[in-house]
């Protein structure tokens, strides 16, 4: 059977942005995502990928990293719009379950990630963290990544068997179109967007989490030091925040522990509905989107409906214990 192609998606912009002046936040700069995109690509291959399409942008940096790699490979560019921005991203995930990609490795954060399952809810991912206050993409050596999406992509490993869907959480904004967080949809007390990045933490009025993550860094790690959400459960968070709380210490940024007024905090059911009333800003994912006027209202609620995420460490467990990388006879590898 053909291996199905491999998409990636590596932002430009993930791990650049205001934190690195108001936090600590570490840089990703295109230098280190050509060296990962060049990694993850030599892992896929060596687990029997053979095609890939992946995004344009107008740093080059898939285009660069392919330089002098050397693989027995077909890559293509999806028609990209290259306008730096998080449409070139949504469009490209579009493109690519067009294009049969099965998974997609992405390079960036939260809002990365969420840019692609705007396009496509349900999409496979491998998603590599090279943002900020990630909580949904992970830290992971890139070369082991690569080899989990050739693994799926060859189908010597099942994706129903190292995957599991990942809750969103649903924004119907009234007189607005529907959007979506995986992570996280915050009231702030603010009346215009402005900086797209959340850290001013007496701004915060109302929480919608997916997963509330005491070991993050963010906004999700507020809800996670009051009552912990993981990514199994199915269930929500809700916190409300505001003056006259009690203050709790919580990291909202890389270094950066700050007190947040906390009035209260209760689960919520998935599919169980939350209102925001305006004015207000609405932040998804720990960026600013969404202007509420007065009056005007938002319904929030989480649901199990958003993308595929594939187990790194579980898919290469499988593959050893399926003997996919022991070397064959004819000198290739079971994977293939």
């Amino acid at each position: 059977m053909a291996a199905a192609p491999i998409g990636i998606i590596a932002n430009p912009a993930s791990g650049k942005d205001i934190r690195r002046l108001v936090a600590h936040a570490s840089v990703f700069d295109n230098q280190e995502k050509r060296s990962i995109v060049r990694r993850a690509i030599l892992g896929a291959v060596a687990a029997g990928a053979d095609r890939f399409f992946f995004m344009p942008d107008p740093h080059l940096i898939v285009e660069q990293a392919l330089e002098g790699l050397g693989v027995e490979a077909a890559f293509e560019p999806v028609d990209s719009p290259r306008t730096g921005s998080a449409i070139d991203t949504t469009r490209s995930a579009a493109l690519m379950r067009e294009a049969g990609c099965a998974p997609v490795i992405t390079l960036g954060g939260d809002g990365t990630n969420r840019a692609a399952a705007k396009a496509w809810r349900d999409i496979p991912l491998v998603a590599i963290s090279t943002g900020t206050n990630n909580v949904f993409p992970r830290m992971m050596e890139a070369t082991i990544a690569g080899a989990a999406a050739g693994l799926v992509a060859s189908g010597a490993i099942a994706l129903d068997d190292v995957a599991q869907q990942a809750k969103t959480v649903h924004v119907r904004v009234e007189g607005g179109p529907e959007d979506l967080a995986l992570i996280d949809a915050v009231l702030l007390d603010e009346p215009f967007v402005g900086a797209k990045a959340v850290w001013q933490p007496t701004r915060l009025r109302t929480l919608v989490l997916a997963r509330a993550e005491p070991a993050a860094v963010g906004l999700s790690a507020i809800g996670g030091l009051l009552a912990p959400v993981s990514a199994r459960e199915d269930a929500g968070l809700l916190v409300h925040a505001g003056v006259g709380g009690d203050e709790l210490l919580a990291p909202i940024a890389p270094g950066l522990f700050e007190p947040v007024p906390i009035v209260s905090c209760r689960r919520l059911a998935l599919g169980e509905a939350v209102e925001f009333e305006g004015p207000g800003v609405i932040a998804l994912d720990g960026e600013r989107e969404v202007t509420l006027h007065r009056g005007q209202r938002a319904q929030l609620s989480v649901l199990r409906d958003g993308p595929f995420v594939i187990d790194v460490a579980r898919t290469l467990s499988l593959a050893a214990c399926r003997g996919l990388f022991r070397l064959s006879p004819n000198g290739g590898t079971d994977a293939r």
